[in-house]
């Protein structure tokens, strides 16, 4: 059987990757996890100065999967090169490294330092941030945004660029289409979905930030529904995730058009998702007499 897939000219053995900021940056989970048995390790989202986060509290349960207002928490690009990069070069998979910033400035500064890293085999482009210089819409809700940020990125890489896309947003291909038009190698969607829960014992918002971002079982229908809208828009390769717990969940998204996955929420349930989701697709491989992994993907039109 074959299960391996290419995106932008790299090989991923298989099509199962982390998603960004539930993975930490792979050191984390590698006493859970053998890491060389992944497609990928998408990393947190780094940006060019540590960022401290949200205030707490961050993070609250709802029915079906979780709402995080983190704030994209990281240390920094420095201390990513220093510190967690020489640890993922040490295995057999691709390190893809997320990108956040509040400028397009702050992200070509990330993007410049990463293209002297030959271990790093992708950057994903977090265009959920808010643009500073904009008033806070966040890149990836308008169409015009996504392309110019995509395009000056892609000027300054030379590993190939995954535009991630946010799902808050009226027609999820007019921004599949403005990632292609502004030279992006592929596009991963969705991120969370901008949710609200309340306390009312304590009669004030779950998470301090008000709002949050809502991950698991909860929006997976939504997340099918949306890539199967873009991988039928566009020609790039689409990376799909959102709400995927077992190799069913996955098995969906690839069918629906994408070449490739990533598990998120289902990391903090259950450390060995990734692992169960790749064995289980070559099972069902095997037991429907599937040879190749391309005959799954897009299959369903």
């Amino acid at each position: 059987m074959n299960t391996e897939v290419v995106i932008a000219g790299v090989s991923l053995k298989n099509p199962v990757m982390t998603a960004s900021g539930t993975f930490g940056s792979g050191e984390e989970y590698s006493e859970f996890v053998d890491l060389n048995r992944l497609g990928g390790v998408v990393t947190k989202g780094m940006a060019n100065v540590p960022w401290p986060g949200n205030k707490t509290p961050r993070i609250a349960e709802i029915a079906c999967g979780m709402m995080n207002a983190i704030g994209l928490q990281n240390p920094g690009i420095d201390v990513f090169i220093k510190r967690d990069l020489p640890f993922l070069k040490q295995f057999h998979t691709n390190i893809i490294v997320n990108v956040c910033g509040k400028t397009i400035e702050d992200y070509c500064e990330v993007v410049e330092r990463l293209s002297d890293e030959p271990d790093v085999s992708m950057l994903e482009i977090n265009i959920s941030c808010p643009n500073v210089k904009e008033g806070g819409i966040a890149f990836g809700q308008d169409p015009k945004a996504a392309e110019r940020i995509t395009s000056e990125v892609k000027k300054r890489a030379r590993q190939p660029i995954i535009m991630k896309l946010s799902p808050n947003v009226t027609d999820i291909t007019v921004m599949a289409k403005a990632a292609q038009e502004g030279g992006a190698d592929a596009i991963s969607l969705i991120n969370t979905l901008t949710g609200m829960k309340i306390d009312i014992n304590r009669r004030t918002f779950a998470v301090a930030n008000k709002t949050g971002g809502v991950s698991g079982p909860a929006i997976k229908p939504i997340a099918v529904r949306m890539v199967y809208q873009a991988a039928n828009a566009v020609k790039i390769p689409v990376i799909g995730m959102g709400g995927i717990m077992t190799v069913e969940d996955a098995l969906e998204f690839i069918m629906a058009g994408a070449t490739a996955v990533s598990i998120g929420t289902a990391n903090f349930a259950n450390p060995y998702a990734t692992i169960e989701v790749i064995e289980g697709i070559e099972r069902f491989m095997e037991n429907n007499g599937v040879e190749d992994i391309h005959e799954l993907i897009g299959c369903v039109k």
